[in-house]
């Protein structure tokens, strides 16, 4: 039997126009031991008929944090919107830690970090307990979103680069608003030519993707097409 242990709501951030940050913190006190990158599953628990909606979210928190967080778009399914009128004292049930997805500092000196859109979360996990340890580890990230105003979390990301051997790209993939025109950074989705724009040494690097699933199938055959080994490309999947 699964054990799903209650969580509290400490704290919702608009971060974008259609994703949230929520904290949540156990209603035991207690803290959760997992690795940068793992996920749990978010119950939700209708008080009238007691029936049960569960969805899986990467964690954007580090281990050792009091708080558990979550970057999630407000897509208003059957789960998202009862978060989309969540409040804080809110009470939501956990299950886990999951997922092989995982960062291990000591043999991953190099990598690429790809997001997509909310596939940021896990990689925010990883690099705050970069930062945290002092980890001396050479990290990339290209981060791909539809339009400049969904970037997540910016201002940290910008952080990081005094602070540990990093640097990221963002790109935008859609051209519909003026936001979009103005963007000076990359256009368009990530692929091969993109990719070797901003690394000359991506084959060296364990590469960890995460994001949609025709986004991450792209981009995993975008690794192979420029050299790099199937055994160093970690994925993360959620959709169709």
């Amino acid at each position: 039997m699964i054990t799903k242990k209650p969580y509290v709501i400490t704290e919702i951030i608009k971060e974008t126009p259609d994703v949230s940050l929520f904290k949540f913190k156990a209603q035991d006190g207690s803290t959760l031991s997992y690795d940068p990158g793992m996920f749990v599953m978010i119950h939700y628990r209708n008080p009238q008929t007691g029936e049960e909606i569960g969805r899986a979210f990467s964690l954007a928190s580090k281990p050792d944090d009091a708080e558990l967080e979550f970057a999630i778009s407000m897509i208003h399914g059957r789960f998202t919107s009862h978060l989309d009128t969540a409040n804080v004292g809110d009470v939501y049930y956990f299950s886990g830690p999951y997922g092989q997805f995982k960062y291990n500092p000591t043999e991953n000196k190099k990598v690429l970090f790809v997001a997509g859109g909310t596939g940021v979360a896990p990689f925010l996990s990883m690099l705050r307990l970069i930062d945290e340890k002092k980890y001396d580890t050479d990290v990339k990230l290209i981060y791909s979103m539809r339009h400049p105003e969904e970037i997540i979390r910016k201002g940290e990301l910008d952080s990081y680069k005094s602070t540990m051997k990093f640097d990221y790209v963002i790109t935008v993939t859609r051209q519909e608003t003026d936001a979009d025109k103005s963007w000076q950074g990359e256009h368009g989705h990530v692929d091969a030519e993109m990719i070797k724009r901003h690394l000359n040494d991506t084959p060296e690097r364990t590469c960890y993707v995460c994001g949609p699933l025709k986004f991450t199938k792209a981009v995993q055959d975008a690794l192979t097409a420029i050299g790099v080994d199937k055994s160093r490309i970690k994925a993360d999947v959620w959709g169709e």
